[in-house]
Formats: structure tokens, C-alpha cells, sequence
């Protein structure tokens, strides 16, 4: 691909300005329909590059195949990415800026100088020097989780119709929405997209290859006080607002949660939280690399809040555990050859590949337990969810590569 004139970055830049922030608070599907407007962009580029079955569907969904040019029967590859942004940070306005072979100095944010990203903040920065370096300008997110992804998907299917001597099987092409708010893959037609395994490109390193993931229960707790009017609500008022107070105070302090934890171990940890006397509401995520361990956390979070609440007369609670996702590697263990051929992929295009596991998770976690076995690939997306967030063109560029590499492994196996 040394020919090759890359996409990426000039994708990514124009990607990001679409605004497609998810709403965790939405019921709709997707949760906002101005997702569907990059999606709309992304058929028609598909479309101009020779894709003719490129569609978005009702649901938010893209669809789109690269056909094979081969004889020979292989498995289908599928290439998955999404196009929503996270709720975290606004993603609205984004005014994406390129820092040309960047050399190593503080990048401070033209549009809020106490916005600086640095490699003393941020350390894989300083295995960049001389790339190039796309940021935000100060006030939003960037939007590479998961445009990122976008574009180098994007990129790889230029590259493959227009390169027709580089041989390999039928591709499919998945675009999703609502990634980051936990429902990416509630509505995919998995007979529609009809693939043998596949890759999701959400990761961030160059080189990591990522077959772990947490797995996820969500929980909901609502604690019922009793309401009375507060001039006259001696012995009766039982505030379910100060309940939750309480109840929070009672978590650990020094293990348990996101800012207490690393590497392998799971966390509790209170996302939101909304009510009045009467009901108060709290939503929680459950995360652990063992999937058992979630039920022991739920166990020991109810039991807290049962400590609390029996404390307080009249006051009830309820607490409903939904499951969001389960870890992969669950799954990619008993297809050990897509994680291989993954590998073989990155030692192709010059890389050292380094197996990891996530503190965290992707579609692909759930679309390895729908049929799917899907490991997640990097793109270069780093310091996301944040005004600090960053991508190198060049990252992006090589996995450009490794999809290339990971088509022509298949056709000749």
C-alpha cells in the first residue's frame, strides 16, 4: 500500500463535524435521529466507490458488501464500526484541527487554553512524534471513538474496489449507532448481515489487539420514602433524596470504583442519579473480566442498600439488575483463529501485536455472543469520552493496513 494515497484523515476531519451524540435517556431506536445523517453521508460515499447494495435501514443501521474476486468458497469477514459519540462531552460544533508532524510540544486548544494535551498527560502521545495529530478545538469531544473506526473502514473499501488485484472474499460492512450508550447492536439483522466472524475498529494503540472485554450488568434502584408537605412533616416525611445520600456514602471509599481500580479488576459505580422525596432513582454499571463476579458485587450493593434503608421507617426499595454485555473473550476462546488471523495481520503490516484486555467494552462484545465472534482492532483514538482527545492519521493508516492484510489472509486461507 506504499502507493497507496490514504483517506483517513481527511475522512475523519469530515466526519467529525456531523454531530451524532447518543442519548442514554432516549427510547427511540436509534436514540437520536441525527446519527442517521452521518449514516446517509457514508451510504452515498459507499455507493460513488462502486458499493451498489450500501443501505441504511430504520433502525440506523448501514449495511454494504464488498463482493468477492475469488473462486474459491471463504468466510465472510465482516468490518464493523459506529457512528455515534458519547453523551460525556458535547459533540456538537466539533471544529477538528490537524497538527502537521507534530513535534512533541503541548497542544493547547485554540478555543479554551486550559485545554492542553500533553504527553505528560498523556504518555502514548510521546510514541507520535512526527505524525500527524488531529484534535479538537477546545470546546468538544473529537468524535474518534468511533469515527475513527469510520474511516478506516471507509479507506479499506476504497482501497479493496479499487485495487482489484488484491484478491479476497466477500466483506461485509457494519455501521452501527448508539455504541456508546450500551444498545449498538439491539437491532441488527444478523441474517441480513450474514458473516462467518469480524472485527470492530474501536481500539486505541497502535499494535494493541483487544480479545477481553468486561462483562456488564446495569442496575436500577429506586428508593421509595413517604412524601408530606415540609411544614408539616414531623415524624412523617421519609426522604428518599437523603435515603440515596446515605446509601451512596455506605459505598467503599478506597476499592470498588472506577478512580480506585486498574487492570483487571471490576468496579461499582453510580452513573446518575434523579428524583424528589417521594422516589429517587439511581442507575449503576457492574464491571467485571469475570462474569461470575457480577452477581457477587450486586449482592454486596443490596446488601448495603437494605442496611440503609431498613434504617429509615415506611422507606422501601427496589433493585432490578439488567445485563448489558458479556466478555468475548468468552466466546473468541473457542475461535481461537480469528484472534490469529488478527495477529498474522499485524505482523504483515510491521507491527508487534499485543493482546490486551479492556476495561471496558464494544459492540463486538455482544456481537461475538450473537454469532459473531468479533475481537476490536485500533484506530489511534486516544484520550476519549473528552476535550483531550487526540488521533494520529498515521495510526489510522496502518489499520487501514492490517484490514487489507486480514481480507487477503482469508482468501488465501
Amino acid at each position: 500500500m506504499k502507493q497507496y494515497n490514504f483517506s483517513a484523515g481527511e475522512r475523519l476531519m469530515r466526519y467529525v463535524q456531523v454531530d451524532t451524540q447518543s442519548d442514554p435517556f432516549s427510547e427511540a431506536q436509534p436514540s437520536t435521529e441525527k446519527q442517521k445523517d452521518l449514516s446517509r453521508i457514508l451510504v452515498e460515499e459507499l455507493k460513488a466507490i462502486g458499493i451498489t447494495d450500501a443501505a441504511l435501514d430504520e433502525h440506523g443501521y448501514v449495511y454494504a458488501t464488498i463482493p468477492s474476486n475469488i473462486s474459491e468458497e471463504v468466510p465472510t469477514v465482516c468490518f464493523c464500526a459506529h457512528v455515534d459519540t458519547a453523551p460525556d462531552c458535547s459533540g456538537t460544533n466539533v471544529k477538528p484541527i490537524l497538527h502537521p508532524k507534530w513535534d512533541g510540544s503541548d497542544i493547547v486548544l485554540p478555543d479554551d487554553n486550559s485545554v492542553v494535551i500533553s504527553s505528560s498527560k498523556h504518555p502514548y502521545l510521546k510514541e507520535r512524534i512526527g505524525d500527524d495529530i488531529i484534535t479538537a478545538s477546545g470546546l468538544t469531544l473529537l468524535g474518534a471513538d468511533d469515527k475513527a473506526g469510520v474511516a478506516v473502514i471507509m479507506d479499506m473499501a476504497q482501497y479493496l474496489m479499487e485495487n482489484p488485484e488484491v484478491k479476497h472474499g466477500r466483506i461485509r460492512i457494519l455501521f452501527t449507532p448508539d455504541e456508546e450508550v450500551g444498545r449498538g447492536v439491539d437491532a441488527v439483522d444478523m441474517k441480513r448481515l450474514d458473516a462467518d466472524f469480524g472485527y470492530t475498529l474501536d481500539g486505541g494503540e497502535r499494535g494493541h489487539l483487544e480479545g477481553e472485554s468486561f462483562s456488564a450488568d446495569g442496575v436500577t434502584i429506586r428508593i421509595h420514602g413517604v412524601s408530606a408537605h415540609p411544614g408539616y412533616a414531623k415524624d412523617k416525611l421519609v426522604n428518599a433524596i437523603k435515603i440515596a445520600g446515605e446509601f451512596l456514602d455506605a459505598l467503599p471509599k478506597d476499592s470498588w470504583s472506577p478512580e480506585t481500580t486498574e487492570a483487571k479488576q471490576g468496579f461499582v459505580h453510580p452513573v446518575n442519579i434523579n428524583g424528589a422525596a417521594e422516589i429517587t432513582t439511581l442507575n449503576f454499571i457492574i464491571r467485571d473480566h469475570d462474569t461470575a463476579q457480577l452477581k457477587v458485587y450486586e449482592t454486596r450493593l443490596e446488601y448495603l442498600l437494605k442496611e440503609v434503608v431498613t434504617r429509615h421507617s415506611g422507606a422501601k426499595y427496589e433493585f432490578v439488575v439488567k445485563e448489558q454485555y458479556r466478555n468475548m473473550k468468552e466466546i473468541l476462546d473457542q475461535r481461537p483463529e480469528v484472534m490469529d488471523i488478527a495477529e498474522e495481520a499485524y505482523k504483515l503490516s510491521g507491527l508487534n501485536p499485543q493482546r490486551i484486555s479492556i476495561r471496558g467494552g464494544t459492540d463486538g462484545s455482544r456481537l461475538s455472543f450473537m454469532g459473531l465472534p468479533c475481537p476490536n482492532i485500533f484506530t489511534g483514538e486516544m484520550g476519549i469520552h473528552s476535550k483531550e482527545e487526540y488521533c494520529s492519521v498515521q495510526d489510522m493508516q496502518k489499520a487501514v493496513e492490517v484490514c487489507v492484510n486480514i481480507a487477503g489472509i482469508v482468501a488465501k486461507k
